[in-house]
């Protein structure tokens, strides 16, 4: 009797901090210095004028564009593009101030709690595509900006497809579950033990540049783990590290070096290609040198993974003698013998630590692919590269990846074969073609 008690004790004690956490993770309140009258499509003011400008910069900040605007599309912010997520595609919606289509007649308040909260017009709950586990960090003043700059945008009549997942992640009310688990419903704290850049840094990182979206790894079902900023596989691409680590990490750039892959999309080693060019040419070129200076100073403060360098693949091992002939015959007009590119244009591949990542995606998913640089005001002509999955087997590509991982200084793990035909599948590229 008294272990039946004990377990009803136990059970009602959970129940209630399950309740306290549910009530603290949705309580929306801080949302209602927001006004809950004026709707996003009625006219503004010459006085709105400065407070427009402002917005504009936090949703460049924000990267807001990025996945508010179809691919193709002329339409900035009229939603249509498909988020893709490993539970299925989410439609991104179209946040112009449109009455029919749009969120034109959304209140302050209600566009405070679907950033900050991830709380649609009539309470439900949105998908964590949408960061609002990072903006909930936003400020006030950047929310209202950002607020009065939406409704200067051109309204757009588009209606977005619906998102429909399959079961059990259609059901939106399993996000109160995941937000309970992975929602922290606080907003930003400055460290004061540390610097106004550092913490300057710190807001933009954590809050509007929302890194540990790509960059933090997710677990089964989505949320952020305990490995902040070490890196993530988004499927066909992963997103390095970007901590202090000084091999799979950014430890050995300088502040300087930082600034500059962010302001142009490369710098001495690195070139920006798939999700970050985009990031680049979107967000991070338009920010401040200040502001840049900042994310670096923050980024190379995280203490990052426990990553060593390991021995590197020997050079008469069969595969990396078939990756140097590879290497040879397709990569050196660009990348040189010597592994080192070509500045602002091909990227170096020796001693760049997203080469040597603990996962080989982005490399082959280039290889298959190809891709183009970020392009940037700074750096407008950019890099291009082709797509070699025509022309060599997914034997081959691996091959190249495993060699350009083991050399000029480079070590890491050799990448399997298998690891190439299930990047060739993601991407739906057609096998290479043999030429007789």
């Amino acid at each position: 009797m008294n272990k039946i008690k004990a377990a009803g004790g136990v059970i009602v004690v959970a129940a209630v901090a399950a309740g306290v956490l549910l009530y603290q993770n949705g309580n929306t309140s801080t949302d209602n210095v927001a006004d809950n009258k004026i709707k996003m499509n009625q006219p503004l003011t010459p006085s709105d004028a400065d407070a427009i400008t402002r917005g504009r910069y936090v949703a460049i900040a924000g990267d807001c564009v990025a996945c508010h605007t179809a691919p193709g599309s002329k339409e900035a912010f009229s939603g249509g593009y498909s988020i893709s997520t490993p539970f299925g595609g989410i439609f991104a919606s179209n946040i112009t101030p449109d009455a029919e289509t749009g969120i034109g007649n959304w209140t302050e308040r209600e566009f405070y709690r679907a950033v900050r909260h991830g709380k649609g017009k009539e309470g439900g709950n949105l998908y964590p595509a949408m960061p609002y586990n990072a903006y909930v960090k936003v400020s006030d003043r950047d929310m209202h900006d950002l607020w009065l700059y939406m409704r200067s945008v051109k309204p757009v009549n588009n209606k977005v497809p619906e998102t429909n997942l399959p079961f059990p992640y259609n059901i939106r009310l399993a996000m109160m579950g995941w937000n309970l688990l992975f929602f922290k419903n606080e907003a930003f704290k400055p460290d004061l033990a540390k610097s106004a850049e550092w913490n300057r840094g710190a807001y933009l990182v954590e809050g509007l540049e929302h890194c540990a979206a790509c960059h933090t790894p997710k677990n089964i079902i989505g949320g952020d783990t305990g490995a902040y900023l070490q890196g993530s596989n988004l499927g066909e691409w992963f997103a390095p590290e970007i901590t202090s680590n000084t091999y799979t990490g950014i430890g050995d750039w300088s502040n300087d070096q930082v600034v500059q892959y962010l302001k142009l999309g490369s710098n001495h080693v690195a070139v920006a290609s798939g999700p970050m060019a985009e990031a680049v040419t979107n967000s991070t070129q338009h920010l401040t040198d200040q502001d840049l200076q900042a994310i670096a100073v923050y980024l190379k403060s995280q203490p990052g993974s426990d990553n060593k360098k390991p021995a590197a693949v020997v050079l008469n091992d069969a595969q990396m003698k078939m990756g140097a002939n590879v290497y040879e015959a397709n990569c050196t007009a660009c990348h040189n013998s010597d592994g080192k590119g070509i500045p602002n244009l091909a990227a170096s591949l020796a001693n760049n630590p997203a080469i040597m990542s603990v996962d080989a995606s982005s490399i082959l998913t280039t290889v298959m692919q190809g891709g183009r640089g970020a392009v940037t005001v700074g750096n407008p002509t950019s890099g291009a590269m082709p797509s070699f999955a025509w022309k060599l087997s997914d034997e081959q590509t691996a091959a190249v990846a495993t060699y350009i991982r083991n050399s000029w200084g480079n070590a890491a793990p050799a990448v399997p074969t298998e690891d190439a035909t299930h990047t060739r599948e993601l991407l739906k590229m057609p096998s290479q073609i043999i030429v007789k």
